[in-house]
């Protein structure tokens, strides 16, 4: 498995978009502010056939450290959940029934 970089997704898509790598990095980069944004919001994403991302929230827990067994509190905490849609989930599971 390899990683694959914001630059190298904006090399991507300005070569196969033949637009200009400057602008593709500024739609890429304003996208990603804007889910950031929403997010923070608690606004819901959905994505058609993509997927949906969501925030929730942990609630806060007790937990132990396993080295010296200290009770530690921990908050709660807001998270990203992310469900997959149904055109990655048929990528991903190899299933083309639809």
């Amino acid at each position: 498995m390899s990683t694959i970089t914001k630059k190298e997704l904006i090399d991507r898509i300005a070569e196969g978009t033949q637009a200009k790598r400057v602008v593709v990095k500024r739609i890429i980069q304003s996208f990603l502010d804007e889910v950031i944004s929403e997010l923070a919001n608690n606004n819901r994403l959905e994505f058609r056939d993509f997927g949906v991302f969501e925030t929730r929230t942990r609630a806060a827990r007790v937990a132990q450290n396993p080295k010296t067994l200290e009770r530690v509190k921990v908050p709660a905490k807001r998270t990203v959940k992310f469900k997959m849609g149904r055109l990655m989930k048929e990528k991903l599971t190899g299933n083309t029934d639809g």
